[in-house]
């Protein structure tokens, strides 16, 4: 009602302000007196502002919109004849037909702007009827409504009776997991001997739990916690440090990791550490939370461990002593053996008898197997103690240069190697070309008689997921290079003990030369590029040797 009050207002004072241009218009044109203009004057912007406010109110309904249209170019039509009306009774441009067909036609626009206030105010009581009808409708169904708003007010009560009956349910259900949980954690700070306390920075209350005591030797909440309290129980040599910490945490707000000891009620001298981390609530309190652990057992441990290590260094200087004798003072007699034997001329041979010839055909042999010896036990040593440098190598260029090494082997034996292309990773350059070395010399060694040697060597990455039980999970990808021979091959049933040191599965010593070593050195070079090695075969068929190496 109040809308279309307002818009019939504002039909009716434009209208008016129109009417009064007109009439302040025919007063001037009778009497000549320009004060009957003033109404005339005025009336446009009266006009525009209550054009502006109609545009507002009629700003929800397009069929209004368009018909205001159509009343403001009818307004400026009846302006535009005002106008001439003014210009030709002037005196000086006065003109009657003109003068007459300006007032005629501003007449018949002024009956048109009427006509179109009149459609506007029928389209508003038209809306305004509708508006009553929809309005006596709600009346009649707010009964229903009410009734309806009070059912289901009724049932959110309800609901939320239940709601609130089943949270009560639920927080006596975490009173008791709570409770459970506090004990567990009282049980777990008994059982890993360690506890916690809080610390409020303002007000400089703290609270321990009850470990606390026990490992300070007294029953729970025999003393109040004080700062001065516990500083008592602080071994001497470490009071001096623990109390310039204390103040520290104060200024700083921050408690390191720090190693102490402590004298127990007993007298029984404890070892602990503690840490600490400030934390500040919504209230903007601080506290300070901290762990405290009785580390005594693991201290005396990590003495242990540091005699031990002495030990093992010891040991090492041992070793290496002994690889010093190894390459020193074993090869020199060694070599004298050799070199006294190379000396013997063939007549000397000629005039000893046979037992004598075969004794220095062994010596011969056992001085050459005793320096094999001794030259893979110096390099297994390498393989441990030298320094392990890793370089961006091409594996292709490091296969390349074992094949040179063993490019007199390979043609005396006319053997065939065939290689995939290989990956350029970060490895101990000369530990790949030993490991290659070792495998191709060990799959010419152990070829069929009379068949020449084949070695096939492929390469794919792969993904570690694929050999769970075997390879570092960690590690997402790795290489894996396999060597592939057609020699004699071996029983599957010694595919691991092949690797141990020493370890030889033909006893043979003259027709498969070999200390045992050279394996072991593989496995031992492969473990430190953290990979690993595997073998396989089929006897008189050949073996297979895989190794995995992260990319």
């Amino acid at each position: 009602m109040m809308h279309t009050y307002e818009i019939n207002i504002q039909l009716e004072r434009l209208l008016s302000f129109v009417k009064d241009a007109e009439t302040g218009q025919r007063g001037y044109i009778i009497t000549k007196n320009s004060r009957f203009l003033a109404p005339y004057l005025f009336s446009r912007d009266k006009v525009n502002r209550s054009f502006i406010k109609l545009k507002k109110l009629v700003d929800d309904n397009p069929k209004q919109q368009q018909n205001l249209k159509n009343l403001f170019d009818l307004i400026i039509q009846r302006y535009t004849y005002l106008e001439g009306s003014l210009k030709y009774s002037n005196e000086k441009t006065y003109d009657k037909r003109k003068l007459d067909n300006c007032m005629f036609g501003g007449r018949i626009v002024m009956e048109n702007i009427r006509f179109q206030i009149d459609e506007m105010n029928d389209v508003e009581k038209d809306i305004l009827q509708k508006r009553q009808k929809i309005y006596q409708s709600e009346i009649s169904l707010t009964p229903i409504f009410s009734i309806i708003l009070f059912l289901v007010a009724l049932s959110f009560i309800l609901l939320s009776y239940r709601q609130i009956s089943n949270d009560i349910d639920r927080l006596k259900v975490f009173n008791k997991k709570l409770l459970i949980s506090s004990k567990l954690m009282a049980e777990s700070e008994i059982i890993g001997a360690f506890s916690t306390w809080q610390w409020d920075m303002e007000t400089d209350n703290i609270v321990y739990s009850d470990n606390q005591y026990r490992l300070l030797g007294h029953a729970p909440n025999s003393f109040v916690p004080e700062k001065d309290t516990f500083l008592k129980y602080v071994h001497p040599e470490d009071k001096q440090a623990f109390s310039t910490l204390m103040q520290g945490i104060i200024e700083n707000k921050q408690l390191p990791l720090i190693y102490y000891k402590v004298i127990r009620k007993n007298n029984e001298i404890r070892y602990f550490k503690s840490i600490g981390k400030l934390l500040i609530d919504e209230q903007g309190s601080k506290i300070m939370l901290g762990i405290t652990f009785d580390i005594t057992e693991e201290h005396f441990q990590n003495i242990a461990i540091y005699e031990r290590n002495k030990e093992l260094e010891k040991s090492n200087k041992e070793l290496a002593s002994f690889n010093h004798v190894a390459s020193h003072d074993l090869q020199e007699p060694l070599r004298k053996i050799q070199t006294f034997i190379s000396r013997i001329s063939d007549d000397d041979m000629n005039s000893l008898s046979e037992n004598g010839k075969g004794y220095i055909l062994k010596i011969g042999a056992s001085a050459k197997r005793m320096r094999i010896l001794i030259d893979d036990l110096l390099l297994f040593s390498r393989t441990n103690t030298t320094k392990k440098e890793f370089l961006k190598m091409n594996l292709n260029d490091l296969l390349e240069k074992a094949k040179l090494e063993l490019s007199e082997i390979i043609q005396e034996k006319n053997a065939v190697i065939l290689s995939d292309k290989l990956p350029k990773l970060k490895v101990i350059p000369y530990q790949i070309e030993q490991l290659f070395i070792n495998l191709i010399n060990n799959s010419i060694k152990y070829s069929k008689p009379n068949v020449s040697p084949e070695i096939s060597i492929s390469c794919e990455k792969i993904a570690s997921k694929e050999f769970p039980d075997l390879l570092e999970q960690s590690i997402k990808k790795y290489y894996k290079i396999t060597f592939t021979d057609n020699g004699m091959g071996f029983d599957p049933q010694f595919k691991e003990t092949i690797f141990v040191l020493f370890q030889r599965l033909h006893s043979k010593t003259d027709e498969y030369p070999g200390t045992g070593i050279g394996l072991a050195i593989c496995k031992k070079i492969v473990e430190n590029h953290k990979g690993h090695i595997i073998a396989d075969s089929t006897p008189n068929k050949g073996s297979v040797f895989t190794i995995f190496l992260p990319e």
